[in-house]
């Protein structure tokens, strides 16, 4: 099994992310519970008689995105030099509209290696787009057309607040059959692909497909809480597990783009890694939570704070650190040059280190 990218192409090609071993697990009853569940007691949710009235009115700002190739170079014959250009290709993708002035949001990878970009609306319409900015770190990337009339268009919903078990709903392009829609759940939350260092995906088993990249999960209410993104599967088609990049995460860099063109990161300057049950007892820690530092890149901005080697970092800015990926993507996301509070735990006592983040390096 492979995590695959789904932009769409003549190929239907898919860039293999990473790959995934599965056992069987035995779950614990939750807290409280001695035995079987009782159908009896469980909470009655009524099912959604339709979706119908949701999808007619977020689909108009739901977008097909056509990304040209550059010219494939054709050899010669055996033995003659030099070649000729080939024909173009192209690349399908999906998008949406978050801004009646024609501002679309849609993954990186769709775009990324194009030479022109067109979108095409719900009506039929094709317009050329300009690429305002992308990140190839978490795969976004903004466009931007001009339209005689303003869009209609999509609002960020509320990703920290969704559930597991909530429905979803996808809208996109998949094979070039664009305005496509699929329901679903959240399956888990906070997935780690190893497709970049700030993975913290949206797991749902909403049919997604080459082509849906890019393309909204919405939840009932209308609101973008995801950015289809890549799928779980054997051949690069739907198995009833995909991800979304959570809105929460996407929005503030989306901003960034809108208003600059680029994502500014926050840089902390060290070396991190997970605490383990044993470096926690040995560290009279208590729980295996944190990010241990394992180096300080000298004259950063961890250096220049007083973090040493062996300090394990619990807190940012009062928020809990439980992992290494949850230091990374909250440096990541924090403003360069505003102060930070960090609280550390160092030779069995906690102190609180303040420190001005740098701009991380763009390699």
């Amino acid at each position: 099994m492979v995590f695959r990218a789904m932009a769409a192409s003549p190929e239907l090609r898919a860039v293999a992310l990473a790959t995934v071993l599965a056992s069987p697990a035995l779950l614990p009853l939750a807290p409280g519970l001695t035995g079987p569940l009782d159908a009896a007691t469980l909470p009655k949710a009524a099912l959604p008689g339709s979706f119908g009235d949701l999808v007619e009115r977020v689909s108009p700002a739901v977008v097909s995105v056509i990304a040209t190739q550059p010219r494939m170079v054709q050899s010669r014959a055996p033995g003659e030099p030099g070649g000729e250009p080939g024909p173009r290709g192209q690349s399908l993708g999906s998008g949406f509209i978050i801004d009646p002035t024609g501002y679309i949001v849609t993954n990186n990878h769709v775009i990324a290696e194009a030479t022109s970009v067109a979108i095409v609306l719900l009506d039929g319409r094709e317009l050329e787009a300009e690429v305002i900015g992308r990140d190839d770190k978490v795969d976004l990337a903004l466009l931007k057309v001009e339209a005689e009339a303003p869009l209609p268009h999509l609002a960020f919903g509320d990703s920290d607040a969704v559930r597991v078990g909530d429905w979803t709903i996808a809208v996109g392009n998949p094979f070039g059959l664009g305005g496509t829609v699929t329901a679903g759940i959240v399956s888990a939350r906070g997935r780690d692909i190893n497709s970049g260092p700030y993975d913290d995906y949206l797991q749902l088993d909403t049919a997604i497909n080459s082509g849906n990249s890019g393309g909204p999960t919405f939840d009932v209410d209308g609101n973008v809480i995801g950015i289809n993104t890549a799928i779980y599967s054997p051949s690069g088609g739907n198995v009833g597990i995909g991800f979304a990049i959570p809105s929460n995460l996407a929005a503030p860099l989306i901003d960034q783009l809108k208003d600059q063109g680029y994502i500014s990161r926050g840089w902390l300057g060290v070396q991190i890694q997970n605490v383990t049950p044993l470096i926690a007892e040995s560290l009279a820690l208590g729980s295996a939570k944190g990010a241990l530092v394992a180096s300080v890149t000298p004259a950063s901005p961890a250096a220049r704070a007083g973090l040493e080697v062996g300090d394990v970092i619990t807190a940012l800015e009062g928020e809990a650190i439980g992992t290494v990926r949850d230091l990374t993507r909250r440096v990541a996301l924090a403003k360069p040059g505003e102060p930070q509070a960090l609280t550390v735990w160092r030779k069995g006592d906690e102190t609180t280190l303040t420190v001005a983040l740098g701009q991380a390096p763009k390699t």
